[in-house]
């Protein structure tokens, strides 16, 4: 988890284009690696986080495949919730 976090978060820094949704990416990142270096690894939280993420990134195709490996790491931490 604290790889894909970080790894997206570099990415994400030093991607040049400018976007609405940025700062709700930065925000949502460094919360989930708050939550990784605590190992409070909550699936909801970490879900939601997710969601927000790809909601904030996801029409940057250039930051696609560090939003993909995110929701694999997430995806290690147990399934969706069922709704």
């Amino acid at each position: 988890m604290r790889s894909a976090v970080s790894r997206l978060r570099r990415q994400l820094a030093a991607h040049p284009g400018d976007f609405r949704d940025r700062s709700v990416a930065e925000e949502e990142l460094a919360a989930l690696a708050g939550m990784a270096a605590a190992g409070d690894l909550e699936v909801s939280r970490l879900r939601r986080s997710l969601l927000l993420v790809a909601g904030a990134i996801g029409s940057v195709s250039a930051l696609g495949q560090g939003v993909r490996e995110l929701r694999e790491a997430v995806d290690l931490f147990g399934p969706s919730p069922r709704v």
